[in-house]
C-alpha cells in the first residue's frame, strides 16, 4: 500500500505511548527459551520482527523442523546459534533478501565450538541446515567490527555450553551498546558476563527465571526527533522510555539537541519540544554505536540544509536493504545533495524545503527508510511506497502520526 502522507500546519502536540523495543523483546524471548523455566516479559514489542521470532520459538516447542524467518535478520542470527544447541535437524531459510544477507562469520563460529551447520544454496548464505547438540564451548577469535548480531547470538547461548565461552575481538569493536544490552540482560537473568580489555568471557552457569518489562524503542523515538526537528513548533510527549536506557540508540537525545530539539525526561517518559533553530552549518557523526538511526538524522540534515558527514555505517550495507545506496538514491531523488565515499555519507547544504518536489519515496522492503522519510510531509504533501513495511518494527508508526495532525490518504 502506497500513502500520501501530509501535514498542513506543522505545528504539532500529542501524547504517543510508544512502541516497545524489539531488541530487548528478541533477547528476553530466546533468553526465556535457553531458561527452561517461564517467566512474564511484560511490554513486548508487537513488531512482525518479534512475532516472527516469538512464533518460531513456539514451533520449535511443537517439533516443527522447518523454519522460515521471512526478512527477520534477528531471527535469523539468534536462531542459528539457538538450534546449533537444540537436539533436533534444523532447517533454517528466509526470504529472498534473507537468502543474501550474509551468515559465514556467525556459522563458522559456532562450527569451531563444535557446531553441525551446512549451507544448502550459497557458501556464507542462508538457508542453514542444522544438526542441533550440545556444544562444548571454549575460546573464539572474533573480527571486533562484524555485526553485533552475530556475537550477542553466540554470548546468549553461551551457559548453555560445557566449557562456557571466551570471546577475544580483534580490530575496533562496534556496536558496543548492543552488546552491553546483551550482556546486561543477561546479568538480570542471572548469568556473570566477564568483560576484559581484549574480550568478554561468559562460564557455564544457569539462566533464572526473573520477570522483565520491555523498555520503549528508541530508534523509534528518533522519527519523532526528526518529526519535532522539521516542524515550525512542537510539543510531543513520548511514554515509556527511561534516562537510564539499555538501548544504544538514546544517544539520539545528543544528536538532536544539536539540531534544535529539547529532551524533558518525565514520569515514565520524554517531552520534546522545539526550542531554537540550527545553529551550525557543519556536523561529524560517528553512527558506529547506534547504526539504526543513521536514516532519520540523514533525511533531518538534508532538509535542514546541514553540511553532514556520517561515519560508522559499514554494517548498513547488510541492512534489509544497502542502507547507504538508499539513502542516497531517494534523497537525491527528491533534490537534496548526497554522495558516498566507500561507507560513509556527506550531506551537502541544497535546495530549501519549498523546493521539494512530491515525489514517491521507495522503500525498498526496508521499514527504517519509510518513517526517517515520514517527516518530510512537514514541508510538502509526501509519497510513501509500501508503507506497510513499518510494521517489521512500528506497527502503528501512521497511526500515531494521525494522533498529531498527519494525514494519510
Amino acid at each position: 500500500m502506497d500513502i500520501l502522507l501530509s501535514h498542513t500546519t506543522a505545528q504539532l502536540a500529542g501524547q504517543i505511548k510508544l512502541t516497545a523495543s524489539k531488541s530487548e523483546s528478541n533477547r528476553a524471548l530466546i533468553v526465556q527459551a535457553l531458561c527452561g523455566e517461564d517467566f512474564v516479559i511484560d511490554n513486548l514489542a508487537e513488531a512482525e520482527d518479534t512475532n516472527v521470532l516469538k512464533n518460531l520459538l513456539n514451533l520449535i516447542e511443537t517439533g516443527n523442523t522447518t523454519l522460515d524467518v521471512g526478512l527477520a535478520g534477528t531471527a535469523m542470527r539468534f536462531l542459528t546459534a539457538y538450534l546449533a544447541i537444540t537436539p533436533g535437524d534444523w532447517l533454517l531459510t528466509g526470504a529472498d533478501r534473507m537468502k543474501q544477507r550474509p551468515i559465514k562469520v556467525l556459522v563458522e563460529a559456532l562450527q569451531k565450538i563444535g557446531a553441525d551447520i551446512k549451507y544448502i544454496e550459497e557458501e556464507g548464505y542462508p538457508p542453514l541446515k542444522i544438526k542441533g547438540k550440545e556444544l562444548v564451548g571454549g575460546i573464539l577469535t572474533i573480527d571486533g567490527s562484524v555485526s553485533s548480531q552475530y556475537i550477542s547470538a553466540l554470548l546468549m547461548i553461551a551457559p548453555r555450553l560445557k566449557q562456557g565461552l571466551k570471546i577475544c575481538f580483534e580490530g575496533e569493536l562496534i556496536s558496543q551498546p548492543y552488546l552491553k544490552m546483551t550482556t546486561e540482560m543477561m546479568a538480570h537473568f542471572g548469568v556473570n558476563v566477564n568483560w576484559f580489555d581484549e574480550g568478554v568471557e561468559v562460564a557455564k552457569s544457569q539462566y533464572k527465571a526473573k520477570n522483565f518489562t520491555v523498555e520503549a524503542d528508541w530508534s523509534a523515538a528518533s522519527y519523532w526527533y526528526g518529526v519535532v526537528a522539521l516542524s515550525k513548533e512542537a510539543s510531543i510527549t513520548l511514554y515509556g522510555l527511561k534516562k537510564e536506557s539499555l538501548q544504544g540508540d538514546s544517544a539520539v537525545t545528543g544528536v538532536y539537541r544539536k539540531m534544535g530539539v529539547e529532551t524533558t525526561f518525565i514520569d515514565g517518559g520524554i517531552k520534546l519540544t522545539k526550542n531554537a533553530e540550527v545553529n551550525f552549518k557543519v556536523l561529524e557523526l560517528d553512527f558506529t554505536d547506534c547504526p539504526d538511526i543513521a536514516q532519520t538524522v540523514a533525511v533531518t540534515c538534508a532538509a535542514l540544509s546541514v553540511n553532514a558527514r556520517f561515519t560508522g555505517l559499514k554494517t548498513l550495507r547488510i541492512k534489509e536493504t544497502d542502507r547507504i545506496s538508499a539513502l542516497q538514491n531517494e534523497l537525491s531523488k527528491l533534490g537534496f545533495s548526497v554522495e558516498v565515499e566507500k561507507d560513509d555519507i556527506l550531506i551537502f547544504p541544497s535546495l530549501q524545503k519549498k523546493s521539494i518536489e512530491i515525489k514517491r519515496v521507495m522503500t525498498y522492503d526496508d521499514h527504517r527508510m519509510a518513517m526517517s522519510f515520514a517527516p518530510l510531509a512537514l514541508f510538502k504533501p509526501i509519497k510513501i511506497e509500501d508503507a506497510d513495511v513499518v510494521k517489521k518494527s512500528y506497527p502503528n508508526f501512521w497511526k500515531d502520526l494521525s494522533l498529531v495532525g498527519f494525514s494519510i490518504d
